[in-house]
């Protein structure tokens, strides 16, 4: 049973008692259908501006890191990046002119040979040629001592430096990374490169950078002591390809994809996939 208010009139003695008012409760199990049309298109209305608030807010989150200004890289549509696409090998061997031409004076790719050249971007003979160019200390001989020899298919890739302390030493203190694996070890894999390489900038106001490094948006804490490495025609390409900015660095990411993942192609065909950009690498017709 309900219980009974007492109310007090003010201004006279009486007493009167009164039933408490019927208060209206909303039916909470009313189905959309039977809402009014004009009700239904607020409520509509609301959740596409909610959903798509919350989605930006997301990618912006993603984007643009207010701590401390850090961009995440795109996602840029990368030919092999299809579930049957290959790598393209003639942007492999353009990307291997840019290292050798460009990065190889800092970076080292210790866990390449020049035999992995073979099939993949150059004959076996243009990649003898490649290994000669270089000699290699070897030894010792018959008589003890050590002694230089051009080098072979079997011979690594030459290291800009002879140990991590000179190439500190000639980087004001900044070890530059290896090559080899770098799209795998670092997040976003070649679009990260790609954003870094082309992403050199000058820093936005309020943002100093110390003398030596330079601002980049996509390195972490923005401040890379890495001068800009490419720019538009930083190099002559064998093929005649035009060297921009872009190019360049889309070919020394497909070349650094490969090195990191040289069983890309072959996992593919092993899957029965279709090889748009290797037909030498297929096998012969019977």
């Amino acid at each position: 049973m309900a219980a009974l208010r007492m109310v007090v009139l003010s201004g006279c003695g009486r007493t009167f008692l009164n039933a408490p008012k019927t208060v209206p409760v909303p039916r909470l199990n009313m189905s959309f259908a039977s809402l009014p049309k004009g009700r239904k298109l607020a409520m509509t209305t609301l959740g596409v501006l909610t959903t798509g608030g919350a989605g930006l807010a997301l990618l912006l989150h993603h984007s643009v890191s207010a701590s401390d200004l850090e961009l995440h890289p795109p996602n840029y549509p990368w030919s092999h990046n299809g579930l049957v696409s290959a790598l393209d090998h003639s942007s492999i061997r353009r990307g291997y002119q840019v290292y050798k031409q460009v990065c190889s004076a800092c970076h080292s790719m210790e866990y390449l040979a020049f035999r992995n050249l073979v099939g993949v971007s150059h004959t076996e003979e243009e990649a003898k040629a490649l290994a000669e160019e270089i000699e290699v200390l070897d030894g010792p001989d018959e008589t003890g001592e050590m002694f230089t020899r051009p080098g072979k298919l079997s011979d690594y890739f030459p290291k800009p430096y002879s140990s991590p302390e000179a190439a500190r030493a000639a980087n004001n203190g900044a070890l530059p990374p290896d090559l080899s694996y770098i799209v795998s070890a670092r997040h976003g894999g070649e679009d990260y490169i790609f954003s870094l390489l082309t992403g050199y900038c000058e820093p936005p106001a309020g943002v100093s950078i110390r003398e030596g490094l330079y601002y980049n948006p996509y390195f972490p804490g923005q401040a890379i002591g890495m001068a800009p490495p490419i720019y538009n025609e930083v190099l002559e390409y064998e093929d005649g390809t035009l060297a921009t900015m872009s190019q360049v660095a889309k070919d020394v990411c497909t070349f650094l994809r490969w090195a990191a993942e040289p069983e890309h192609d072959q996992r593919k065909l092993a899957y029965g996939f279709v090889y748009p950009y290797s037909p030498r690498l297929l096998p012969e017709e019977t």
